[in-house]
């Protein structure tokens, strides 16, 4: 009897061991099935909720309004149109399939406008840091390329200008001035960097029309570097400022008389004395336009007005 109970008892723990195992067996058959259910479905789902909220908020920032894209982007909407097709058509900027031109473009243009990191750029665009850089620097070439089409051919005065402001300076071809634009370097590069203000700067050379727009742009110099000298390389520089023989050979780089009242906020009031400050005056009211250039370029794009995060080479 005793012996007959014992094989009953085995028999039952043995068949409640199998139902154990197939339970077992039942579970991990539903934890595959869901698993595979999550990676194809699930995951797929998130893909397309990131790719609509990539699509979003692209679209905030240029399908809303004019007003908002040139908050956003710094350009109106045409504006921004036309530029996405100049760089596909003459800079060479792809579309890969996986970000639009378009996008490229925005990212691209919402890093110097607002001066913020990469790590910024990748969480509003929903982009890895990685991609965010590469579609940058690829949309910065093409920007390049497209100098000839961006830069203004210069327009010498007309004999009969009536425009007060220029008409005392006939066949002149624009104005020139430099600007600082402050950077970050290595400690041991600051002196070289380092003006007359003690700010550590990159110095700019900018040539523009009488219209405010640039006709030549020559960045690199560093801030301790006077203008004459950045002039002076910048005409002899073989890709620099394409200037006339007949000028360079006769130095008609119009400046002011030297020690005599110049700049408009000393004259005030003030009536010119004699020629020299008469010219003075008549240069400072010309010349004043670049440095309106200058200025609407540093409101408008906010990386200009303190030191980059990025590379000075950048």
């Amino acid at each position: 009897m005793d012996h007959k109970r014992i094989v009953f008892y085995l028999i039952i723990r043995l068949w409640h061991l199998q139902m154990i195992n197939i339970c077992l067996m039942m579970l991990l058959r539903m934890y595959n099935l869901v698993d595979k259910h999550y990676k194809k479905y699930i995951l797929k789902n998130r893909a397309l909720v990131r790719h609509e909220t990539q699509l979003e908020y692209l679209d905030s920032l240029i399908g809303s309004s004019d007003i908002n894209c040139v908050d956003q982007v710094r350009m109106n909407k045409r504006t921004f149109g036309v530029l996405c097709e100049l760089l596909r058509a003459d800079g060479r900027v792809k579309n890969d399939g996986l970000v639009t031109l378009e996008e490229q473009v925005c990212m691209f243009l919402h890093t110097p406008a607002h001066h913020v990191k990469n790590r910024t750029i990748r969480s509003r665009f929903k982009r890895s840091g990685e991609t965010i850089s590469r579609y940058f620097n690829s949309v910065l070439q093409g920007v390049l390329r497209l100098q000839e089409n961006l830069l203004c051919v210069p327009e010498p005065v007309p004999a009969d200008c009536t425009d007060d402001r220029w008409r005392w300076f006939k066949n002149c071809l624009g104005t020139l001035d430099g600007t600082y634009i402050q950077v970050r370097v290595l400690e041991n590069d600051k002196p070289r960097y380092q003006t007359r203000k003690s700010d550590i700067a990159t110095n700019v050379l900018g040539v523009c029309s009488r219209d405010l727009k640039f006709i030549f742009v020559f960045p690199g110099w560093k801030g301790s570097a006077s203008d004459s000298r950045v002039l002076r390389d910048a005409i002899s520089n073989p890709n620099g400022l394409k200037v006339p023989r007949a000028i360079v050979m006769l130095k008609a780089f119009l400046s002011p008389y030297r020690g005599t009242w110049y700049h408009l906020k000393e004259w005030g009031q003030r009536i010119p004395s004699n020629r020299e400050e008469y010219f003075n005056m008549k240069h400072s009211y010309a010349r004043n336009v670049i440095e309106r250039c200058f200025g609407l370029l540093k409101v408008r794009w906010a990386i200009l007005r303190s030191p980059s995060f990025y590379p000075l080479r950048t």
